[in-house]
């Protein structure tokens, strides 16, 4: 209810899960109640407007049988977040998952590992489709030059913003045509989406306000 009623709170919310199944959540010694997570995440995105939510999950965990595996699956469909950063288990000497039984072979977590991310690759995407038409502000952090579809730059200048559904160095980029100040939070119009990033123009429909803003990064990015 806070974070709805104060503007200056960003509606994003990073809440690292881990797991969507109750057996794995148990072994990982973190909090297992699945419920409480489905009717929690109702609520704020029935309280908190446009709410992105970011979580994080290891796959592979010792004793992850397919079974658990496929509720995770299940569990990132449901519920549909906006990002999601997913890591295979890495053994290490010492911690408490060490002495666990039933390590899971790097083939097996490699496997499950991409078809995680390619399940939320068509989540993002979907998400990001949804922006189009509509405008978000952003904070220009850059520029780039525009590639043609062999990889070569044509000279035209880009901008590279994030809106508030951006994290610094984990998230994606909006990226605008021609040269906006750096620092500066400019209104855009999302024109495209790629599984990531979105892509957009200066809003014309509306009186463009530039504000002052944080500089958090300058100079010349190169687009991958």
């Amino acid at each position: 209810e806070t974070m709805a009623k104060h503007q200056q709170v960003l509606p994003y919310l990073d809440i690292p899960l881990q797991h969507g199944h109750r057996e794995t959540l148990k072994r990982m010694k973190r909090p297992a109640k699945i419920e409480w997570v489905y009717e929690t995440l109702g609520q704020l995105r029935a309280t908190i407007p446009h709410l992105a939510v970011r979580t994080t999950f290891i796959v592979g965990y010792p004793g992850e049988t397919d079974e658990e595996f496929d509720g995770l699956m299940q569990f990132v469909r449901d519920l549909q977040f906006d990002r999601v950063g997913a890591f295979k288990y890495s053994y290490e000497i010492g911690t408490p998952s060490a002495t666990l039984a039933h390590h899971i072979d790097d083939d097996i977590k490699q496997q499950r590992w991409e078809r995680l991310m390619e399940l939320q690759q068509g989540i993002s995407l979907s998400k990001n489709q949804e922006l189009i038409g509509k405008t978000l502000d952003i904070l220009v952090e850059g520029h780039g030059e525009s590639e043609d579809e062999e990889g070569n730059t044509t000279g035209d200048t880009l901008s590279l913003g994030r809106s508030y559904r951006d994290a610094p160095e984990i998230d994606g980029y909006v990226i605008v045509e021609g040269e906006l100040p750096v620092g500066e939070i400019v209104p855009v119009r999302i024109t495209g989406a790629t599984t990531y990033d979105l892509i957009a123009t200066v809003d014309t429909l509306n009186p463009v306000v530039i504000q002052p803003g944080k500089v958090y990064g300058e100079g010349m990015i190169q687009i991958q």
